[in-house]
């Protein structure tokens, strides 16, 4: 069966921002216009269609990505009077569930960056913008709540200048803002855009008022300017100083082009609670996003071979496919959120997970909405859909043709900061105390459980205290398990204090084959976030190249389980200088156990220096209560570095350890009648001070 939808004509977006700048409400609003649904829901009445989480409803945020399907025919420009398919997932703007953007991002096209008109760049704006630099995805932007008071177009867009890096380009200018805020004038086409009343009718092809003229005007040039940067025929007219030659078909090729490679960044404006602006906003997603058939042929390499290969856009091509999410539902079981790069999957496709080297049988497959399903028949190159019957995939896995295997890159890795003991309250609930946490910890990579070996403990570990809050919260209402929980930790780690040399012999003869490996290890520091940084530099072949993936391999072990109340150990230089084998008795194995062996022994030489998470928090406060939100902070051992003046409000920069921040936030809420706000996310982990080593080691074996 062949497509429905021609390839060109697919937009695989994510809408992405700061939490409350009105991501759910402008995908509800999305919804509504391309007739996806008929009545729109409120964040605040717990009635969207997006955030169907029981706990989303409550809090009024978005705490897992959504995705679903809506088509849209724009009324203007190139793709004007076509129908498009638009695949949006709805992303998270809290810090807690930032793994959420991460591996929506990994699998997108392109991207809408929601701002709110009266803050600009936010902490959490400037993280997920990073994350989509990560994976070189174009994005537009939508400057939100220009209706709100204290809207300011022009800052939101020279904040994304300054904080971003990004080179952004009004693509529309407001008429008014606040309650001001009536029109907008699109400056591709200069002309004037008058909203009428509350249901985002408008009225266009209006006169630009001549009281604005002449700042529109300017604005324009600036959009023709960054135009003419990125196209031969801009750029020839502008030279020649016949800029009334200059089309809108000409500035909308140049805009796409500039979007595509990641130099310019359309911003366009509105009020999505008003309904206002998301018609135009909706035909810039097709006009200047990128169809999959846009983007470069997806890379990976062969398992087992340093080869690169790539897999293009084409429904013809070997099925590969990555799973980026994980959900598990009561009727149907587990369902694996896919995105198909090349070929055509069908019910019955026999696919290969060269991750655990399983084939794995799709057995239905499901276009999603929400958390409601529509069963197809097949999916094609740049769907993202859903499939039934994969037991063995993990987020972050590919599936590929067993005949032509592949694996693409997986996600980032997220270091939870906070961790918490949890307890089944009988004994008759620990195995489905163990059952829900195995099932949510397959949905949420940045969640790991563990054990606490001395207390047997169940442990949990994530991204901040909202986050395990959460997963405690789901644990009641979708596995019935009412579990006892201690209070949250910091999640510490470990470095060393200064550099050493240590060698190790490991010898054992029990009766039968022994075992033999000598190694010398330099072990020291390593920069910040650096990781393991292990080489090998022995010479004259003192120990076979085969034995030193061992070596390296016992040393990470050691890390990972640490010498210090399981802490575990991280940024650490390792250097294999020498070495020594027997001609039967040394294998892998015994040279795992002498590189971890010797890298315990080095760390209790160098002494271990304790590191804490440091995260970055942003503050914005009413003149008034200034002097008691910077008290407050030096207070929690906060060091402010900078504050900035955003109309009425102070925006406060500062960098404050983990351990200091719980119930940071309904304090800040309490001290200022609830008129001061804060966000945070994480910074680096930096070194404990001395003063403060001892009481924090107490507080890792409590």
């Amino acid at each position: 069966m062949s497509r429905h939808t021609r390839i060109e004509r697919y937009r695989n977006i994510g809408i992405m921002a700061h939490i409350d700048a009105g991501k759910t409400t402008l995908t509800e609003r999305v919804l509504f216009f391309t007739g996806r649904i008929h009545s729109v829901g409120e964040v605040h009445d717990g009635a969207t269609e997006m955030d169907w989480l029981p706990q989303e409803k409550q809090r009024g945020i978005t705490i897992t990505s959504a995705a679903t399907t809506a088509f849209w025919q724009p009324q203007q420009g190139m793709g004007a009077g076509v129908p498009h398919r638009i695949n949006v997932l709805d992303t998270p703007g809290h810090v807690d569930f930032t793994i959420e953007v991460e591996r929506s991002l990994r699998v997108l096209d392109g991207a809408v960056a929601v701002f709110d008109a009266s803050q600009g760049v936010e902490p959490q704006s400037e993280a997920v913008w990073r994350q989509a630099d990560r994976y070189n995805v174009p994005r537009i932007a939508f400057i939100n709540k220009m209706d709100k008071v204290g809207a300011d177009f022009a800052m939101s867009v020279a904040s994304i200048q300054a904080r971003l890096g990004a080179r952004p380009v009004a693509v529309q200018w407001p008429l008014g803002e606040g309650s001001e805020f009536r029109g907008l004038v699109d400056l591709v086409r200069m002309r004037a855009v008058m909203f009428d009343g509350e249901d985002g009718s408008f009225v266009d092809g209006q006169a630009v008022p001549e009281a604005v003229r002449a700042e529109v005007e300017a604005q324009r040039l600036r959009l023709i300017e960054a135009c003419a940067d990125e196209d031969a025929t801009v750029l020839e007219k502008f030279v020649d100083g016949r800029l009334e030659d200059i089309t809108a078909e000409d500035l909308e090729r140049a805009l796409r082009s500039g979007t595509l490679a990641r130099t310019l960044v359309p911003v366009l404006c509105g009020s999505a609670f008003k309904k206002k602006g998301v018609q135009m906003l909706l035909d810039a997603i097709v006009n200047y996003l990128p169809a999959p058939s846009d983007m470069p042929a997806v890379e990976g390499f062969v398992p087992g071979k340093e080869a690169r290969v790539s897999r293009p856009v084409s429904d013809s091509g070997p099925p590969c496919a990555l799973a980026f999410k994980l959900m598990s539902d009561k009727a149907v079981g587990g369902i694996v959120f896919l995105r198909v790069y090349s070929g055509t999957l069908r019910a019955g496709t026999v696919l290969l997970n060269p991750a655990t080297g399983r084939r794995e049988r799709v057995g239905r497959l499901m276009f999603m909405h929400a958390n409601r399903r529509e069963e197809v028949a097949e999916v094609h190159a740049g769907d993202i859909c859903a499939a039934l019957g994969l037991k063995g995939v993990r987020t972050g896995d590919t599936l590929c043709d067993p005949a032509e295997p592949v694996v693409l890159e997986s996600l980032g890795v997220m270091e939870p900061v906070v961790q918490l003991a949890v307890e089944a309250r009988s004994p008759a609930e620990l195995t489905k105390l163990e059952d829900g946490l195995h099932r949510l910890a397959a949905e949420d990579p940045s969640l790991r459980v563990g054990v606490d070996p001395e207390s047997g403990q169940v442990l949990l570990s994530g991204m901040g205290e909202l986050h395990l809050e959460v997963v405690v919260d789901r644990l009641r209402t979708e596995h019935g398990v009412e579990a006892r929980v201690g209070q949250p930790k910091v999640a510490w780690r470990d470095t060393l204090r200064r550099r050493v040399r240590q060698e190790y012999r490991h010898v054992r003869q029990s009766g039968g084959p022994g075992q033999y490996a000598y190694v010398v290890l330099d072990v020291g520091p390593a920069p910040r976030g650096a990781g393991l940084v292990f080489t090998d530099d022995t010479r004259g072949g003192t120990i076979p190249k085969e034995l030193v993936p061992a070596i390296e391999k016992g040393v990470a072990g050691a890390m990972a389980r640490g010498v210090r109340d399981g802490v575990p150990l991280v940024d650490l230089e390792v250097r294999l200088v020498d070495g020594d084998t027997h001609v039967r008795d040394s294998t892998p194995q015994a040279f795992a156990v002498a590189g971890s062996l010797a890298l315990q022994a080095a760390a209790h030489r160098a002494g271990v220096q304790p590191l804490e998470p440091v995260m970055e928090v942003e503050v914005t406060t009413p003149e008034e209560y200034l002097g008691e939100v910077l008290g407050d902070l030096a207070a929690r051992r906060g060091r402010v570095l900078g504050m900035e003046a955003r109309g009425v409000v102070r925006l406060v920069s500062a960098r404050v350890p983990m351990a200091s921040l719980f119930g940071y936030v309904t304090g800040l809420r309490g001290r200022t009648q609830g008129r001061a706000q804060a966000s945070m996310r994480l910074g680096a982990y930096e070194p404990v001070p001395e003063a403060l080593q001892a009481s924090y080691a107490a507080e890792a074996r409590a």
